[in-house]
């Protein structure tokens, strides 16, 4: 009988084999970590295709007595030993502080196997899509007074108003994302919905690959801190001109042209991403740790599909959906 790994096994695989960022400085205080931090990335990857937002979920799942599960634990563990929960519990809410520099060290890794700009101008899009706070929402007169009127509430959210949804509580995840034949998400953050997207632009850009040289963006990027940071990365930064339309100065045209093809690679990738990993309506998660785990655990599952796609020649970012929901 032939017998193939899932998808989900060959995911956690593919963990072992992706490039990792520099390595931090080494802890000072402390007990030094037992386990590496790919294995909690495999327990991740876990959890997103799972559907698992909880630890105890996601033993109570490697418990199974199946023959994938079993493959799974001994995937987990390292020289013969498997975690605690207490260091699943740990090590998984530490996780999204590593998961930034993960997700743009593989962004990276990407852009040089999947050649996206071979053809194409090497242009990256900056945005933030909105995802809604689990739960109820937190009235500003209720926040102002301190007072928390549900136990449902996400008290960590925030609020903003989004051009296409109106006021949203909740959450923004901010994203650098390929202008080319394919989207490919290379750097992500996550922070509560106040926060503005100018804020984390640098942090995005600091991320890129080399061989990006145009920054697109919409006016909220049209600022001092965003031009700085091209500037000094020797980038070229095309936002939305500020001021009542049309415009009439002479590179109208060009930001047009640039504002087009940044609109078309932010919207098709959002609209992909959330109907992917079931988050048009609200997160499965309360508190910014969880919900960070989770959203930026989801980009970097959809970096490994990619990346899986294009090693078995299937066609890299068509019918993910269905290959991810197989897992």
């Amino acid at each position: 009988m032939i017998y193939q790994d899932s998808v989900l096994v060959q995911l956690i695989r593919l963990v072992e084999c992706i490039p990792s960022p520099k390595q931090p400085p080494r802890r000072t205080r402390g007990r030094p970590y037992l386990y590496s931090e790919k294995l909690f990335m495999k327990a991740l990857v876990i959890m997103i295709l799972r559907r698992l937002h909880r630890v105890g979920e996601l033993l109570a799942v490697l418990e199974e007595p199946t023959s994938e599960m079993r493959m799974v634990r001994q995937l987990l563990c390292e020289d013969g030993r498997f975690p605690s929960r207490r260091t699943f519990q740990r090590r998984l809410k530490a996780l999204p502080n590593a998961l930034p520099d993960q997700i743009g060290c593989l962004g990276r890794y990407l852009v040089e196997v999947l050649k996206p700009w071979e053809s194409r101008g090497r242009a990256v899009a900056l945005d933030s899509t909105t995802l809604q706070a689990k739960g109820g929402v937190w009235h500003k007169k209720d926040k102002q007074a301190a007072i928390v009127p549900h136990s449902s509430i996400d008290t960590e959210a925030g609020w903003t108003n989004s051009g296409w949804h109106g006021w949203v509580y909740g959450w923004k995840l901010h994203l650098a994302i390929t202008v080319a034949g394919m989207w490919i998400p290379l750097s992500a953050r996550l922070t509560p919905a106040d926060v503005a997207d100018n804020q984390m632009a640098p942090l995005l850009i600091e991320e890129l690959p080399q061989e990006a040289r145009f920054v697109l963006g919409d006016t909220h990027y049209n600022a001092k801190n965003v031009r700085d940071k091209c500037q000094r990365t020797e980038r070229f930064l095309v936002t939305s001109k500020r001021g009542a339309y049309p415009h009439t100065d002479a590179g109208v045209e060009v930001r047009r042209i640039f504002h087009k093809l940044r609109s078309l690679a932010n919207e098709n990738f959002n609209e992909h991403f959330k109907a992917i990993f079931d988050v048009h309506g609200q997160v499965p998660t309360k508190g910014e740790i969880n919900t960070a785990r989770f959203a930026l655990g989801a980009v970097l599952v959809y970096q490994l599909a990619l990346l899986h796609r294009h090693e078995r020649r299937s066609g890299v970012n068509r019918g993910l959906k269905p290959f991810l929901r197989a897992a």
